[in-house]
């Protein structure tokens, strides 16, 4: 069962931010491969984000578990909405199902995709 302060600060953070990462590490230095994956998807769409280093705090690394009921990080929420890990992400992106995503919810990004 998910701490209700936990639960809570992870609902404002999804709410207040246009797209939120939960992962290992920062954007700047990724823990773990699947969170530098979904750090590099979102840098080649230029969304602006805001990382959450769930290894800063216990708490969150199972909260966020607990919270989407999905059992690994990374997690991207785009505008309060879960999306997925790594994988999925890593699919969005190549399916254009992503950037549709973005754009339906209004978040500004480039589609600097090479290829």
């Amino acid at each position: 069962m998910i701490d209700p302060a936990v639960a809570e600060r992870i609902r404002s953070e999804t709410m207040s931010n246009d797209v939120v990462l939960y992962m290992k590490g920062t954007p700047v230095f990724p823990q773990c491969g699947f969170s530098a994956q979904a750090v590099q998807i979102l840098a080649m769409l230029g969304v602006n984000y805001k990382g959450v280093d769930v290894l800063a705090d216990p708490s969150v690394r199972q909260g966020i578990k607990d919270f989407s009921n999905w059992p690994t990080v990374p997690q991207l929420y785009i505008k309060g909405e879960f999306v997925g890990g790594c994988d999925i992400m890593r699919e969005m992106l190549q399916s254009g199902e992503l950037q549709k995503m973005l754009a339906d919810k209004g978040v500004p990004f480039e589609n600097r995709q090479v290829g």
